[in-house]
């Protein structure tokens, strides 16, 4: 799926409102960020910045980081939003033992990564429950939860 076709906010001198952010999720998809944001505060200590990032081609989305160290970035889109997290080379041996329980949907994601040594980082338009435990698994490889 590529990430240029779905609708996003990509005006970067305008920052979208928590109402329009909402508006664009659509209900199904704020109950799944809202589930998100409940895993991630419930496990780290939770960062979220409303940002721009990597230039024009993603728009605005959330940053989540846990003190200092990035977890992942959700764009909003249009009845949905896409997770996009690296991967990095101390990961890898958990990734690997962990990625055969996954989705075949997860699966092929980081088969088709974008390289970033030998790790590298993941788009995942997230359409349902299970494909967001699988985003939970890979923030569980990334950090290690407090508890």
């Amino acid at each position: 799926m590529d990430i240029h076709t779905k609708e996003r906010f990509m005006d970067k001198n305008a920052a979208p409102s928590s109402s329009e952010i909402s508006d664009l999720l659509g209900d199904q998809a704020v109950r799944r960020l809202n589930e998100f944001e409940h895993f991630l505060n419930s496990r780290y200590e939770l960062i979220r910045e409303l940002k721009f990032p990597f230039g024009n081609n993603y728009g605005w989305g959330y940053k989540y980081s846990h003190k200092s160290k990035m977890l992942c970035y959700l764009f909003f889109e249009k009845n949905s939003f896409t997770v996009t997290l690296s991967i990095g080379k101390p990961e890898l041996k958990k990734l690997y033992q962990e990625l055969e329980n996954m989705l075949p949907k997860t699966q092929t994601l980081w088969e088709k990564r974008y390289p970033c040594g030998e790790g590298g980082w993941i788009h995942y338009p997230v359409e349902n429950g299970d494909e967001l435990k699988d985003i939970e698994k890979l923030i569980y490889i990334k950090k290690t939860p407090k508890h």
